[in-house]
């Protein structure tokens, strides 16, 4: 991790949890945050950090995942520009729950927990947004340890798919996935191994349901993909 130019109020815009903060408040945030600019494929932060600090995403993307006692590993989700990483530490002053890994180039500012604390204080509708975030992480992973109690492989990688051409943009019953997603990350997210990946990946490709274009990965038809996907969890479809 090495220190970063991108020392500006306005890269702090990027960031939704300030939108509507006046000036003055976004150039103070921005002289009390340390700058990094930190390489594809390197740790962001690690569960054996204690500092409390809260990072925010300028630019580039993230992976929060974690490694069992055997060396396997457990993906939670990914992080988008703009996304807050390590705010749960910050509010509860507990040790970290996962690891962070850069998955390109990331341009990163770090608030120390008191700062952050600070600010969740004397700004409620930041406050307010913080809570909202959380509550939506807690869903989602509520529904994550639903799939992965209830559903077989090949389910939990529909609900998977589903999910990602949902965060990449559903256009004329379509989603890209560029560049497609590695057997083994997407193993990783599932809770299964590469081969089984494979193995499914193609079942739904001979079906039409995924298509590859150069590096991309696209979901051919998204309704039906979400009709599966809804019948398997006993939702209306």
């Amino acid at each position: 991790m090495t220190s970063s130019p991108h020392r500006s109020s306005l890269a702090l815009r990027k960031i939704p949890l300030f939108e509507g903060l006046s000036d003055r408040r976004l150039e103070l945030l921005a002289q009390a945050s340390r700058w990094h600019s930190v390489a594809a494929r390197k740790p962001l932060l690690l569960r054996t950090q204690d500092d409390g600090e809260v990072y925010f995403l300028v630019a580039g993307r993230a992976r929060i995942t974690t490694y069992s006692a055997n060396g396997r590993q457990v993906t939670f989700r990914d992080c988008g520009e703009g996304e807050p990483i390590g705010d749960i530490a910050a509010i509860d002053g507990g040790p970290r729950s996962a690891d962070v890994l850069t998955l390109e180039p990331c341009v990163v500012a770090s608030l120390e927990r008191t700062a952050f604390m600070a600010l969740l204080r004397d700004e409620p509708l930041v406050a307010e947004r913080v809570m909202r975030r959380l509550t939506q992480l807690v869903r989602q992973l509520s529904e994550r340890v639903i799939d992965l109690s209830t559903l077989g492989v090949q389910n939990r990688l529909h609900a998977e798919l589903l999910r990602m051409a949902r965060a990449a943009g559903i256009a004329d019953n379509r989603a890209r996935l560029e560049p497609a997603p590695r057997h083994a990350e997407l193993a990783s997210q599932i809770s299964t191994n590469r081969e089984q990946v494979t193995r499914e990946l193609n079942v739904l490709v001979r079906e039409g349901l995924l298509a590859k274009e150069g590096r991309a990965l696209v979901v051919t038809d998204a309704e039906r993909l979400a009709r599966m996907v809804a019948e398997v969890r006993g939702e209306p479809g």
